[in-house]
């Protein structure tokens, strides 16, 4: 079985797609796929479905649902397939599980890819990091679960999958200011500040790239933009380290040119305290 929840959802079991078209059993199979190996309880799997309103038939329903999952797995799985679908999806105490490997699940690759690419960062493995960071990211086809209705749980399980996804973002960009690809990043950059126009991580990774790139005075425009934004929305400055950042651009900081060396942190803690 193979299933993909970053981007629309797929899910296929010998080369036959498993995924319900309602919505409810969607939201069930994509809730088992983000905990594979783990049992899902019963309330949670209603509270996905149903949030705090549950109806009489509540249960019974689910049962239902689960039903039409396991008609879909057994027709894809076939009179061949090693086990049958009740084992595959089973019921345990309290709950259901879907017994597949996490590498089944594109989620679980990208998380693992997104570990050892922090790792090769950390260790100052600047291609490593690049390379891994690479692939995770180029697992996602689009915003997570674009195509399933959410409730209150997969709702968060978006929230953290996005936020994962722009940290990943941000760090793979780090490794690349480090390569010393700066000039390469201004065009992602510029999208990216747009797409997220109070995120100061990615506001000092554009100036950087501009200041190496001999644009000094864009750079700079960058802070000063950054600014009256958060002045006028938020009511703050931009953080210390932007702003020390942002002095050193003034007065021409040689350590601003330095592309990698000893001190392998992000691009935002450039002047941390």
């Amino acid at each position: 079985m193979k299933i993909q929840v970053l981007g629309p959802l797929s899910a296929e079991v010998n080369g036959g797609s498993i995924v319900p078209t309602a919505r409810k059993p969607r939201q069930i199979l994509t809730l088992l796929a983000l905990y594979p190996g783990r049992v899902m309880p019963v309330p949670t799997l209603m509270e996905e479905i149903w949030g705090t309103d549950l109806p009489q038939s509540a249960l019974t329903t689910l049962q239902t649902y689960i039903l039409q999952l396991r008609r879909r797995l057994g027709t894809a799985m076939g009179p061949g397939g090693p086990g049958g679908a009740k084992e595959v999806l089973a019921t345990r105490h309290g709950g259901y599980v879907l017994q597949i490997p996490p590498e089944s699940v594109d989620v679980h690759e990208y998380e693992g890819l997104v570990t050892r690419g922090q790792a090769a960062f950390e260790e100052g493995d600047d291609e490593g990091a690049a390379g891994l960071l690479r692939r995770a990211l180029g697992l996602w086809q689009g915003p997570a679960l674009v195509d399933v209705r959410v409730g209150p749980i997969l709702e968060i399980e978006v929230m953290r999958l996005e936020e994962s996804r722009l940290v990943t973002v941000e760090r793979r960009i780090d490794v690349d200011l480090r390569l010393g690809k700066h000039t390469e990043l201004i065009a992602e950059l510029t999208e990216m500040i747009a797409r997220h126009p109070q995120h100061e991580g990615l506001h000092s990774q554009a100036m950087v790239a501009l200041y190496r790139s001999g644009r000094q005075a864009t750079a700079l425009d960058v802070y000063r933009r950054l600014r009256t934004r958060l002045i006028e929305e938020l009511g703050v400055e931009p953080s210390p380290q932007l702003q020390r950042l942002h002095q050193a651009m003034l007065t021409v900081d040689p350590a601003l040119d330095v592309v990698a060396g000893p001190k392998r942190g992000s691009t935002f803690d450039l002047y941390a305290a």
